[in-house]
């Protein structure tokens, strides 16, 4: 994969490039950082709303925050006007925070031009680069001819994860803080128990974050190989519902690495079956 981010120079050099898209993936419900509240509405010139909390997840599943069918996604990107060969940049109102989840997804969804805007918001924002106080709307805007034809293998399930346990070319991240990877909190979800998947490694967000942007790729490889610095094997992605796990996949693909899963249901599903191994064990009846 490519390198997956631009910057916001280069987003403001092409902001009115026909085929350049623009998507708002910010999120409602922040969880794992303190939040930037803003005073009002805020949003990049041409920008549409990438509703990730009430269009673009499989609201019938069980789980949190689930990624979306291939008719869903279909369904919800019909007026943006995403062509095959659009280019399309995801930032989110609080740096990095959601957008990489709304990257994985297009990803997922067979698409490879799209990109994180490095920063995102605040970054803009804090460069004093033009704003808008609404989303872009254009009904004239015709449906796109990009139809999405999922990609195996980008993300798996709590099954998957108990088949690979035993291997020993497969390494699992947890994206939540340290508190509660090591069960010393309360999880913020009713009835999840508190603790991880049994050999996972935690990687807080936050560490491959520098500010609001990315930290540099060099930076990044150093991070990883501390932890797994064999480039062949996978790595699984968690956190607590799916949505900072993406933050450290688009730090791994940043790095160089290209085999990256997202276990999409995270801890919020593995901690709820009472039948799932965990650690700490002493955790193990918390709910």
């Amino acid at each position: 994969m490519e390198y997956p981010l631009v910057s916001t120079a280069w987003l403001e050099a092409n902001l009115f490039d026909a085929n350049v898209i623009v998507l708002d993936a910010s999120m409602d419900t922040v969880i794992g950082k303190e939040p930037i509240v803003y005073d009002k509405f805020v949003a990049i010139p041409r920008a549409h709303k990438f509703d990730l909390e009430n269009v673009f997840c499989d609201l019938s599943s069980p789980q949190t925050h689930a990624m979306p069918t291939v008719e869903q996604f279909n369904q919800g990107i019909a007026h943006l006007g995403i062509d095959a060969d659009s280019t399309v940049v995801i930032y989110d109102n609080q740096g990095i925070y959601s957008s990489p989840r709304a990257w994985w997804m297009f990803k997922l969804m067979g698409f490879d031009r799209v990109f994180v805007l490095d920063g995102g918001l605040p970054q803009w924002l804090t460069e004093e680069r033009m704003t808008t106080d609404v989303y872009h709307q254009d009904e004239r805007l015709p449906q796109g001819d990009f139809q999405a034809e999922y990609q195996e293998g980008l993300v798996c399930n709590m099954t998957y994860i108990l088949s690979r346990f035993d291997a020993n070319d497969v390494q699992v991240f947890d994206a939540r803080g340290a508190a509660r990877f090591n069960g010393e909190v309360a999880e913020p979800r009713a009835n999840v128990r508190s603790g991880h998947i049994p050999g996972s490694i935690n990687l807080p967000f936050a560490q491959v974050l520098d500010g609001y942007k990315l930290k540099e790729v060099e930076v990044l490889q150093q991070l990883f190989e501390q932890q797994d610095n064999d480039q062949t094997f996978e790595r699984i992605f968690s956190c607590g519902s799916g949505i900072t796990a993406c933050i450290l996949i688009l730090a791994s693909v940043a790095s160089g690495h290209v085999n990256a899963v997202l276990y999409d249901g995270s801890w919020a599903e593995w901690g709820s079956h009472q039948q799932m191994p965990i650690s700490p064990a002493l955790s193990s009846q918390q709910t």
